[in-house]
């Protein structure tokens, strides 16, 4: 475990509402990894921590790099100033599946899908993401603007030669459906894999990655195991999705990147993996998915 006398900037008050404080620091992995989906820009507990100070937290626990990613305009314009504040942060932008009906119905979907692509054009951004189907939150007309604006997410990928991060909520055949419609970008991400051993098996076939969240760890998660368990090791990918979905045992809390280690140490579990080997694998993948962080 990290030394308790060593400041952490995500300790706040002792007797702060543990339901919106962040959990201690984990027992650091042997070799580090990357997050490769988060969110510095949302803020879920009771501190603000700022990007250098959330990256050092990170890093004292093995995980030495991230992934920015914006869900509209504005997180998106957050993501460019974040990776050239940070070199161990590398960006995705895009209108989250949810937000691209609101632009549409607004009249602004042309105009933020062109911004979006501007922002994209900047070298340390890797990644046109998180896009997708969501039909949990959106439904009727709604759902014509998401698919539209998935398709032109896909369409920016392919011509600038970005990985595709992919939100999917119980949308899966959908989204497959559409990646073979549109033709999928050379690299697909499933970002917070949600999916069963049918659609790890479809992206066994398609070379498609996998991202694992804290989700995995959580007891009503078997279907998440079972397709990790089937996953082949080069298209497995680790992810916080922070402050969201932290893992087990601090799962309501606030999440951020120092916590994927538990997530790491679940997956090696369920993959019969040696954990300095697996934590290897992960950084290996994650490189290949979006390019190097130097």
């Amino acid at each position: 475990m990290c030394n308790s006398s060593t400041p952490h900037p995500y300790r706040g008050p002792d007797d702060a509402d543990s339901r919106r404080s962040y959990p201690p620091a984990p027992e650091p992995l042997p070799v580090p990894v990357i997050d490769n989906h988060t969110h510095l820009d949302f803020r879920a507990g009771l501190l603000e921590v700022s990007i250098g100070d959330a990256m050092d937290a990170a890093a004292a626990v093995g995980v030495r790099a991230a992934v920015q990613v914006g869900c509209d305009l504005e997180s998106s314009r957050f993501t460019v100033a974040a990776v050239e504040a940070d070199h161990r942060l590398l960006g995705a932008v895009a209108i989250h599946p949810n937000d691209a009906p609101r632009y549409a119905e607004r009249g602004e979907l042309e105009a933020a899908l062109a911004e979006i692509e501007e922002l994209a054009g900047h070298p340390r951004v890797r990644a046109i993401g998180e896009t997708g189907l969501d039909f949990y939150r959106t439904h009727g007309e709604g759902l014509s603007h998401q698919r539209e604006s998935f398709r032109r997410h896909i369409d920016i990928a392919k011509r600038l030669g970005l990985t595709l991060q992919i939100h999917d909520r119980d949308a899966h055949d959908d989204i497959v459906q559409v990646l073979h419609e549109e033709g999928a970008p050379d690299r697909v991400v499933f970002h917070c894999f949600s999916g069963d051993e049918q659609l790890a098996r479809t992206c066994n076939d398609n070379g498609w990655y996998m991202s694992f969240a804290g989700t995995l760890t959580f007891k009503n998660a078997a279907n998440l195991r079972s397709a990790l368990a089937i996953a082949e090791p080069r298209r497995i990918l680790v992810e916080t999705d922070s402050p969201f979905l932290t893992p087990h045992p601090h799962r309501g809390r606030p999440n951020a990147s120092y916590m994927v280690p538990y997530t790491v140490r679940a997956m090696a579990e369920v993959t019969d993996s040696e954990l300095s080997e697996f934590c290897s694998r992960l950084t290996e993948n994650t490189v290949d998915a979006y390019g190097g962080w130097d």
